[in-house]
């Protein structure tokens, strides 16, 4: 996919320089050091030799055909560079000059120019303004990093060269091998989309870790991530996600959305691994090539510490995950050979004067028991600790059918554990917090790759109402949709509606409500307010005449006052149903990645609980439900404290039609249901407020 690029048989240094310390040096350098297999020419009109090696002054007296052109001169001698390199023949060009879209108009129509070249000749070009790239399975630096890597199995794409530096030195510091570090730098072409396809398909690469600051495309990188994530794992440290910048919204669920939901709901559906801090991205991305998928999330501790196993346990409980019961068998097991002080529970605690063959015997039967699907051994410096022994230990009765981390807390003390856990490829971590967090990650990775196949529901639905009322209100410039026209969208999609109908005087409101029976709700209805309930703008349980007349009075006066210039078009009267619990289905547009669905408690609640979550359409009913179980508010749609239980699925076929909804029409750019009335299993589910903003297209 990438082979010119990655693996080359011919290198042109453009710009190599006899100066130590230019790029164009250190690339070349770096090139002849790091044990580069095929033939590297360098390119300079006024160098007689570099390093002992002769230099050409171009391409053309060099004579031959190039497969990979690595371009280090100043910005106006670019654009000739890389066409001398089409010339040769090169099939890929990595662009280390910067001066481009970074600096301005001028460098952007200088980067769109270079960019447009590569494409028309079919040259794939990385960066411009990027640290180069390396590749330890061919032994090819193509970059100016002081650092060339072990051989390993992680690989590495950055959108910072200097984070690329920062990830170089902190592999060399913790003798982490790598496979393939990329630094994309301004993506003229080669985007993250193009490596994580290619990485996914490296034999040598067995990890892809990213670091990245935008992205090209929501969709294509959907697509890719998901499926380079199924085939080995993703983990990616996404900056710039803050709310600075993020438009306006009308809608609750656009209020709630932002750049950080977005990327997180993409990364879910992707079964991307979220790192949250440069920690994070090392620990997770270690552990995952280092140790084996786990099948469940059932965590065993070993420690000779009473206090840091009781803190791996918390921390093991607050993550979600699980403190493993030991089989009965297990537990006998250990109370016949460990010391009668021993505990012989999880954790297991082996006291702290365990010598490495306690250590063993518990790790061992950890290793047999089937209750435990994931192992952290603890160790803190004792008088009577053989902290370097006991790594030994343990690295040589390791069995590669369950992930096992090591946490050897302290200092000095604990280092020569270290250095040997380190040295055989055992994770080890500096506190079980850290530990607990990168094996929270390793399990939720290996339940998205054991999913099911994903099989998004069809409803059948009234498609031709939705097309004629969206297409007269975008013919009359009404985006904002109110209660009436929305709900006559989501009725044809399948939605109980209360029967309603709108009324522009008092008398037409109580004509109304004796047709409909009582009691009924009186609603404003205006394109200009969004809340309702806040202005005086709606009654609720309005059950005789007289009431819906001073309702509609009432409610005319206030309006009128408190929004002088809002539109009014009339009230909404509508049927009263039966009460139910209050939640919030909705959806916003993002600009990368498409419709967001939301669900959280609804009502008044939403904005200030803030307990919702997101995920990306289309939507299986696994994933509507799978919304429903990450609220905190999930104990009350179960029926905490002896609460009946509401209609989950009910929920989540509402979520599933407003997914398919907004997938066929793009014009829908934010849609709120709120409140949706959900009762009891087998009650109907009905929207007691809706509305709708579209978007021109």
């Amino acid at each position: 996919m990438l082979d010119a690029l990655l693996y080359p048989k011919r290198v042109a240094v453009i710009g190599a320089s006899r100066t130590p310390g230019k790029v164009g040096h250190d690339i070349f350098a770096n090139l002849l050091a790091s044990g580069f297999a095929g033939e590297v020419v360098p390119i300079n009109p006024g160098a007689g030799t570099i390093l002992d090696r002769p230099v050409f002054p171009d391409l053309k007296t060099y004579g031959q055909p190039v497969d990979l052109g690595v371009v280090a001169v100043p910005r106006p001698a670019v654009m000739g560079a890389v066409q001398d390199l089409a010339r040769a023949g090169a099939k890929a060009v990595i662009v280390i000059t910067a001066g481009f879209k970074e600096t301005g108009p001028e460098g952007a129509e200088l980067e769109r120019q270079l960019g447009e070249f590569c494409r028309k000749r079919s040259i794939r070009l990385l960066g411009p303004n990027c640290l180069g790239l390396i590749n330890t399975d061919n032994g090819m630096n193509a970059s100016f990093a002081a650092i060339m890597p072990r051989p390993g199995t992680i690989s590495v794409l950055s959108q910072s060269g200097a984070l690329a530096t920062s990830i170089l030195d902190m592999a060399d510091y913790r003798s982490l091998g790598l496979a393939k570090v990329a630094s994309i730098g301004n993506k003229a072409d080669i985007t993250e989309v193009d490596l994580l396809l290619a990485l996914a398909h490296d034999e040598q690469t067995k990890v892809i870790v990213g670091y990245l600051e935008d992205i090209s495309s929501g969709d294509d990188f959907v697509k890719a991530a998901e499926e380079a994530s199924t085939r080995k794992p993703v983990v990616i440290l996404k900056a710039g996600t803050t709310a600075a910048g993020q438009r306006a919204a009308s809608s609750h669920t656009g209020v709630l959305a932002g750049g950080e939901i977005a990327f997180g709901a993409a990364f879910k559906r992707s079964g991307v691994i979220r790192a949250d801090s440069f920690e994070d991205l090392f620990d997770y991305a270690t552990l995952l090539a280092m140790q084996p998928l786990p099948r469940g999330n059932r965590i065993l501790i070993i420690t000779n510490a009473g206090g840091p196993g009781t803190m791996a346990a918390d921390a093991v409980e607050q993550a979600g995950l699980q403190v493993a019961t030991l089989d009965r068998n297990t537990a006998t097991a250990l109370r016949e050979t460990l010391p009668a002080a021993a505990s012989t529970g999880n954790p297991i605690d082996v006291l702290g004067d365990a010598d490495p063959e306690r250590y063993v015997t518990a790790l061992t039967a950890a290793q047999d028991d089937d209750a435990v699907d994931a192992i952290m051994v603890i160790l803190t410096p004792q008088a009577m600790t053989k902290p370097a022994e006991t790594a030994r230990a343990i690295i040589d009765n390791l069995r590669a059918d369950k992930p096992i981390v090591a946490v050897f807390m302290g200092g000095r003390g604990v280092m020569p554990g270290r250095a040997e856990l380190v040295a055989a490829g055992l994770p080890d971590y500096y506190s079980p917090e850290r530990a607990v967090r990168a094996l929270k990650a390793m399990c939720e990775y290996a339940a998205w790759r054991e999913r099911p196949a994903r099989m998004v529901t069809r409803f059948r639905v009234n498609r031709r109402r939705v097309e004629r009322i969206i297409s007269r209100s975008l013919r009359t410039k009404r985006l904002h949709l109110g209660e009436v026209k929305a709900k006559d969208i989501l009725a044809a999609y399948g939605f109980r509606v209360a029967q309603g109908y709108l009324a522009t005087t008092a008398k037409e409101a109580v004509e109304i409500a004796e047709r409909i029976g009582y009691p009924v709700a009186v609603k404003i209805v205006s394109p200009d307010i969004v809340h309702k309930t806040d202005l005086g703008g709606v009654k609720l349980n309005v059950a005789t005449a007289g009431m819906v007349r001073d309702a509609f009075d009432l409610m005319m006066l206030r309006i009128r006052q408190r929004v002088p210039d809002a539109r009014i078009e009339g009230v909404y009267v509508e049927q009263m149903l039966a009460p139910g619990l209050e939640v919030i289905l909705g959806m916003t547009r993002d600009r990368q990645f498409g419709p967001m669905l939301m669900f959280g408690l609804g009502g008044i609640f939403v904005e200030v609980m803030k307990d919702v979550t997101f995920h990306l359409a289309p939507i299986t009913m696994g994933e509507a439900i799978q919304m429903l179980t990450a609220t905190r508010s999930y104990e009350i749609l179960k029926g905490a404290r002896g609460r009946q239980s509401v209609d989950l699925h009910a929920i989540a076929n509402g979520l599933q039609r407003i997914s398919q909804l907004v997938t066929d029409f793009p014009q829908i750019a934010e849609l709120d249901i709120n409140p949706f009335l959900v009762g009891e299993i087998g009650t109907e589910p009905f929207v007691a407020d809706a509305r709708i903003m579209l978007r021109e297209k």
